[in-house]
């Protein structure tokens, strides 16, 4: 935010959508899926208050996961309200909490002085049960955020994204508003199956002292996510398209320009110019799971060609350099 202002960006046409990637550090004791030092993505919409902004964010992290086939996501939403609602609402969880303040967790003793809604993130057994019974604001929106909340929900619904309303989930930050949510992971566990979340911070700008304005946006938690991948079923890579033999040492520059030649049209390309037999070399090529393999020998390099060996129906036709690419790409569509 401090970026957005002091870098001019509000006078850029809005909202701008900004993002950072990097490493971060954080105090806490460390636990299992929460490291001192982490790392984590994240993207802001900042300059426009639209729920329509705020499903756009979800939809991108959503997106995100499953084209990192992470299964077993569950999307977590809420709707927090804003300064016009907010306030009653923390009265209104005093006044449930107070008279049972002695049964409550020192750290949620806390936070029912300096943020009441933060009782939601206790995680000590002392305090599951008032939880659970404790009233949600998600019931006690003004017309506003009731609105805003329910085009959010329809939203996501009307573009098939799965979610469940958890009444009980507030994020940690006393400058969000309205829209939060959270991407969960049951494998990880207890208080740290977040992979990532985040929401609305309308109140951001004011508490560091600029002119309020609006902003959405998530974290995502990468070290979190390696673990969920490490986890789950061995994800098996694609082999080369291409295994680009040189037979013999001299022969090793033009497999290197041949290999170029194809790479530059996006073909995964493995060149091998060791030293060793052809039909070891094939085996490589094989075990790598390469659909067509690339030799060049010295008759080949002398006369501009090369062999392109379908290692599927292993049958195999010498080209000049300029057929190689179009000889590779058919045996590739045709396996």
């Amino acid at each position: 935010m401090r970026a957005y202002f002091e870098g001019g960006l509000d006078q850029e046409p809005q909202p701008v959508r900004l993002y950072y990637l990097g490493p971060y550090f954080r105090y806490d004791r460390p636990q299992a899926g929460r490291f001192r030092e982490l790392h984590q993505f994240g993207i802001e919409v900042i300059g426009e208050s639209s729920p329509l902004l705020d499903i756009e964010a979800i939809i991108l992290g959503w997106s995100w996961f499953e084209a990192l086939e992470v299964r077993g996501v569950s999307l977590q939403v809420n709707s927090i309200g804003d300064e016009v609602c907010r306030p009653a609402y923390r009265d209104l969880l005093r006044d449930y909490y107070r008279p049972h303040l002695s049964e409550l967790s020192e750290e949620a003793r806390v936070r029912f002085e300096k943020n009441p809604l933060r009782l939601f993130d206790s995680k000590d057994p002392r305090d599951e049960g008032l939880k659970r019974n404790a009233p949600h604001i998600v019931d006690h929106l003004c017309q506003p955020c009731a609105e805003a909340f329910e085009q959010v929900k329809a939203g996501l619904t009307a573009e098939e994204i799965p979610f469940t309303l958890n009444a009980e989930l507030v994020r940690g930050l006393d400058y969000y508003t309205r829209t939060v949510f959270e991407y969960q992971h049951e494998s990880l566990g207890g208080a740290q199956n977040s992979l990532g979340g985040g929401g609305r911070y309308d109140g951001l700008a004011a508490a560091l002292g600029f002119r309020p304005t609006p902003g959405t946006g998530f974290a995502m938690g990468m070290d979190r996510t390696a673990i969920v991948l490490e986890q789950s079923a061995p994800q098996t890579l694609p082999g080369p398209d291409v295994y680009a033999v040189a037979v013999d040492s001299r022969d090793e520059l033009y497999v290197f320009h041949l290999a170029a030649i194809l790479r530059e049209r996006g073909l995964r390309v493995v060149v091998d110019p060791g030293a060793a037999r052809l039909d070891a070399k094939l085996r490589k090529a094989a075990r790598r799971g390469a659909r067509v393999a690339l030799l060049v020998g010295p008759e080949e390099r002398e006369k501009g060609e090369a062999v392109v060996r379908d290692m599927r129906l292993k049958t195999q036709v010498s080209v000049a350099e300029r057929e190689v690419l179009p000889t590779v790409t058919q045996a590739l569509s045709a396996g």
